[in-house]
């Protein structure tokens, strides 16, 4: 895999470019007030599962990285109770497709891989889709070495290309929870409780690029302790990271890109503000050990932790009233915020232009 190096305000990482290995916000931001001026144009309080709203992925894929888990649609791995969403990732053996569904191939009935443990991925894909807004998730977190939770976008259709040429929002991931942090320079005996915020861009895999930074609650608490508000306010030139309205982390477009090959086989850049200048949907989900959680922290997966839950109590999405073009006016923003700086934009070659 191609190797990027990736600028995070004060802090310097050289990772693989599929892995979120990102630097440590350590509590910067200010608590902020209830946002003004969004105005809701979705959400669901999960009274029921909905649908309409949400829809199953069924498969034993592992995500792209190795994750241990097949994804059903079954009550055991995702059910509904006093008002709250619970994702439940279960020590089971279990068959499935081989393919994710918009792979070639695909067939729901396939159970040619066998997995370890279960788990459930909810996606609003082509039932909801927004371009900008705010996004705002309570959530309970789980915890234990190999538990992977998840609460992102993706582009409902890739126009700039596969992933991530069309890019991946992290609003909130987190792994491995409670067990020894690999936090640099972090004390013996402190514990993980960082949760992070990351975009993917650039060109389409393995020569694509991230950049991200992690939060930690006050007082050392941990994200599987209680429900906490995870938040991303999204503009066309901006999008902003929240946890419980403390605004954490910032990137913009002057740092993001999506590069793609051509007809005539040359590379070019898409403007505009790409990618993250189309529709995107929500997805919510519970993933056991791969590429990230199970190489770092103690690594591996702790059998013995599970099962393990992803508690969620509303996803609300709103829209700035009224909105400027680029999405601006109703932004919540903290000076203390980190200003996190992607990868270096490689150069591109494109074709000679006719002159006049």
């Amino acid at each position: 895999m191609i190797k990027s190096t990736v600028l995070l305000a004060s802090c310097l990482v050289t990772g693989a470019s599929v892995l979120p290995m990102i630097c440590q916000a350590d509590n910067q931001g200010e608590s902020l007030s209830a946002p003004a001026g969004w105005q809701q144009v979705w959400h669901d309080e999960f009274d029921v599962l909905d649908g309409n709203k949400w829809q199953f992925e069924v498969n034993c894929w592992g995500g792209g990285n190795n994750e241990q888990q097949c994804y059903t649609p079954r009550s055991e791995n995702a059910y509904i109770d006093n008002g709250v969403l619970h994702i439940v990732a279960r020590k089971e053996d279990f068959r499935g497709p081989a393919q994710q569904d918009d792979q070639p191939g695909y067939d729901i009935n396939d159970t040619s891989v066998l997995k370890p443990y279960t788990s459930a991925r909810l996606r609003t894909k082509h039932l909801a889709q927004w371009t900008y807004g705010r996004f705002e998730i309570r959530a309970k977190l789980p915890q234990g070495q190999g538990t992977w939770p998840a609460i992102w976008m993706l582009p409902t259709n890739n126009r700039y290309g596969s992933w991530p040429a069309s890019g991946e929002i992290d609003i909130m991931e987190a792994v491995n929870l409670g067990a020894n942090s690999d936090r640099p320079s972090a004390p013996a005996g402190e514990l993980e409780t960082r949760v992070h915020g990351t975009l993917h861009y650039g060109r389409e895999f393995p020569e694509n690029v991230y950049a991200g930074t992690g939060y930690r609650l006050a007082n050392e608490q941990s994200p599987a302790a209680d429900f906490h508000v995870y938040a991303i306010e999204w503009e066309a030139t901006e999008i902003r990271w929240y946890v419980d309205n403390i605004h954490y982390a910032t990137q913009t477009s002057a740092t993001w890109y999506s590069q793609a090959v051509d007809e005539a086989g040359q590379w070019q850049e898409h403007g505009n503000h790409a990618p993250f200048n189309h529709p995107f949907h929500l997805l919510l989900n519970l993933a056991v050990g791969g590429g990230w959680a199970g190489t770092v922290n103690d690594t591996g997966v702790d059998s013995a932790v599970f099962p393990q839950v992803l508690s969620i109590d509303y996803v609300r999405v709103y829209q700035c009233q009224p909105a400027l073009s680029d999405a601006r006016g109703c932004a919540s923003q903290s000076p203390q915020a980190r200003l996190v700086i992607g990868a270096p934009k490689p150069a591109i070659n494109t074709p000679s232009q006719p002159q006049d």
